[in-house]
């Protein structure tokens, strides 16, 4: 490919069929990223998805789907409305299926084991044996001999390689003995058979993998329950007044649609008529319903409750805020902890090692077993083959970030990727935006105290701040606009950080801060100053405007404090977070809201890139720095951050910028965050200790490491029921987050 070459890329989830195994994802994964054009797959085993990102124009979708049949698994290229509902209508096939082979294994085992146990020696005992095992291993388990011949036909080995083996040898061995029982009676041994190990260890692992499979799609009801939030017709409003009834894709820009008591919110727009209370609690985490009316936003999966309202629509299909959401929480749950990247290395590896140890344990009974050496050789191996089990270390991660992310979006908290979960596990050292933040961020003029003869410069300030980007300037121009007459200003120049200058008639005028004032040696008279500090103390922000010379007037801002601030801070300071405030504004004003909120630590008039420099001071010193911001203005800090949480307003939501994204102000959602990460991490280590403590027990034990010591000897039955349990328990240790309080 040509280096110098730029081609945009196109990221999509493909859904994957034919999986059964961790290894399978490797295959599939190894598969994705040889092919042209692919900068980066991973694979998910836990919600059966291929996240690809390829080149536009040289990444084929077609040649990945033809890739993956080739080494037996199946791509879902088609993306469209249906896709989702098509895969699920597989995956529901694909389970009843499932479960209409684990019945049937059970009924056919059930007699099979009894025989086995207890009447061996009844007259045609193998044969009656032989055909009750038959259909279970060569009808119900056939998936396994398919699979494993398509992985041999690719030198490639997998979970199903291991129960065909497994299963086929101990079939194969049993068949023998009953048909040719002369062999072992002439050597002085006896026929043992052993169908009904064959048989009921198919019938455990097919009853394991159907718990699995449950267990798996409650893993991922949080986005179908996401998916089931928006309806799939709309009551539009015609030009003529006359309602109609229409499937939303047929809903433009634009259109008028009528929401009645009871409903959900379809799309994305603005109210323009009635008033109603709004349940946005599925999209932002927060129980009360909110006031709507005209001029104010809805989102598309919202409830109305008992109003009745009409709103224009903004954003339709892929654009609204669900629709963000349910692709944030897709390819979040589809991302890969970097914990995984050596799982995925172990799994690679697993099943070829494990026939190796059980071609070894073979070899080690024959020559060590004396006359029992053969048989017993042969079920230690089958044993070994049977209990190993890589689906439970495939499952260990996957299937935590995918209840951990799924529990996030229930409760407002979008989750970039599972790295950024696992690097909020370790944040020690928490970094507050001030406006926005820890305060309303809607700032309102309380006050203006002008230096005598000087009111008349009230038009120069409002024209000054009209210009101004700032919401400090948008208070002053919401409040005195209307008392004011248009003046034109000229040579109007923005000070980063501290305010802004332009001329007007023959004088130069300033506006901003005190540090401003300072810098351009501006004299204050003792009543402004006096006013300014009376007002610093009640945590009020001071704006001055002067001239060349003097100050003319001090202008009083309050933001008010979020109710919820001072409970947040002392939330984070008790899961041992040092809490810092870092603003723009005076340290008067600084020092007061850090006082009411419970902030030791604050910095004040600091400048964009006072924040990023400060965070790289703490990092220094071994912190692990989280930055909130509104993921715009705080930019530059938001980066340097090891975890980066940006605070939602609505569709104004800063979702690429930051690894988390809060959509609710409510600064009490960032404790919820830090902790669901630190729950979902632990939960990670117990998965992936108990996956590997499991094999690291399991394989010796199976291979007759106590035979010397105590005679003990495990039965290929019980390690297939050992077998299917670690799967099942690891998923089901996931789904305890799903009840877990954050």
């Amino acid at each position: 490919m040509n280096a110098t070459a730029i081609h945009k890329t196109i990221k999509v989830n493909y859904p994957v069929l034919g999986m059964s195994c961790a290894s399978c994802a490797g295959s599939v994964e190894s598969m994705l990223n040889a092919q042209e054009g692919v900068v980066k797959a991973a694979v998910n085993f836990a919600n059966s998805s291929a996240s690809v990102e390829y080149e536009e124009g040289v990444g084929n979708p077609e040649r990945f789907k033809q890739a993956i049949q080739s080494v037996g698994y199946d791509l879902i290229i088609e993306q469209n409305e249906d896709t989702s509902a098509n895969v699920e209508a597989i995956h529901a096939q694909q389970l009843a299926t499932l479960k209409q082979k684990t019945i049937w294994s059970v009924i056919f085992s059930v007699p099979l084991v009894i025989i086995g146990m207890f009447f061996m020696n009844m007259p045609y005992a193998n044969y009656i044996m032989w055909a009750l095992a038959t259909p279970v291993v060569l009808v119900f388990g056939r998936q396994f001999f398919v699979n494993a011949w398509n992985q041999l036909q690719h030198k490639s080995a997998n979970m199903d390689t291991l129960v065909a083996l497994s299963t086929g040898i101990a079939y194969i061995f049993s068949v023998f003995n009953t048909l040719y029982p002369e062999f072992w009676h002439s050597r002085g041994l006896h026929a043992h058979v052993y169908f009904e190990a064959a048989g009921v260890v198919i019938a455990f692992i097919l009853l394991g993998k159907l718990l699995e499979e449950r267990a798996k799609a409650s893993t991922s009801s949080a986005i179908k329950k996401l998916m089931g939030l928006q309806p799939k017709t709309v009551t539009r409003l015609n030009p003529d007044g006359s309602e109609q009834t229409v499937e939303i894709a047929l809903v433009g820009i634009g259109d008028v649609l009528l929401v009645k008591p009871g409903e959900k919110i379809a799309l994305d727009g603005e109210v323009i008529t009635g008033q109603s209370y709004i349940d946005e609690s599925m999209i932002t985490g927060e129980p009360v319903p909110v006031m709507k009316a005209n001029g104010d936003k809805v989102f598309a999966g919202t409830i109305n409750q008992k109003g009745s309202f009409q709103f224009k629509t903004e954003k339709v299909g892929g654009e609204t805020l669900l629709a963000q959401i349910i692709r944030l929480v897709q390819e979040a749950q589809g991302s890969k902890a970097p914990v995984q990247k050596l799982v995925d290395k172990i799994a690679g590896i697993f099943v070829p090692v494990v026939i190796s140890i059980a071609l070894l344990t073979f070899v080690a009974w024959l020559v060590l077993g004396g006359n029992n050496g053969l048989t017993q050789g042969l079920m230690a191996m089958v044993t070994v083959l049977v209990i190993a089990c890589p689906c439970a270390l495939g499952l260990a991660t996957p299937t935590a970030i995918m209840v951990g992310v799924g529990k996030g979006a229930e409760n407002g908290i979008l989750i970039k990727d599972a790295e950024s979960l696992e690097k909020a596990y370790r944040i020690n050292a928490l970094i507050l935006d001030k406006t926005g933040t820890i305060t309303e961020g809607k700032p309102s003029v309380v006050g203006i105290q002008w230096l005598e003869g000087a009111a008349h410069n009230l038009p120069v300030l409002v024209a000054i701040e009209k210009q101004s980007e700032h919401p400090l300037a948008e208070a002053i121009v919401k409040h005195f606009e209307v008392q004011t007459g248009k003046v034109t200003i000229q040579q109007f120049d923005s000070i980063t950080g501290k305010g802004a200058k332009a001329t007007y008639g023959a004088h130069t005028y300033f506006v901003g801060s005190k540090k401003l004032m300072q810098q351009e040696k501006i004299s204050i008279a003792p009543q402004l100053q006096a006013q300014a500090d009376s007002w610093l103390n009640e945590a009020y922000t001071v704006i001055w405007l002067s001239d060349e010379k003097k100050a003319l007037a001090a202008v009083a801002i309050a933001d008010k404090i979020k109710s919820t601030s001072a409970t947040a801070v002392a939330q984070l300071r008790k899961m041992g977070i040092d809490v810092y405030m870092i603003t723009g504004d005076n340290p008067q004003t600084a020092a007061a809201v850090a006082k009411q909120v419970g902030i030791e630590h604050y910095i004040a008039e600091a400048l964009p890139q006072d924040k990023a420099a400060y965070i790289q001071q703490l990092q220094a010193k071994g912190k692990v720095v989280a930055m909130v911001g509104d993921g715009i203005n705080d930019s530059h800090a938001l980066a340097q951050a090891d975890v980066s949480i940006a605070m939602g307003k609505g569709t104004d939501i800063a979702m690429d910028v930051a690894m988390m994204t809060l959509i609710s102000s409510d600064l009490q959602q960032i404790p919820k965050a830090i902790s669901l990460s630190r729950k979902t991490v632990r939960t990670i280590k117990q998965n992936l200790f108990w996956a590997f403590i499991y094999n690291v027990i399991g394989i010796p034990l199976a291979a007759g490491l106590l035979f010397p010591i105590n005679g003990f000897l495990l039965n290929p039955m019980i390690a297939g029921a050992a077998m299917a349990l670690s799967s099942v328990s690891v998923v089901s240790n996931s789904l305890r987050l799903k009840f877990a309080k954050i």
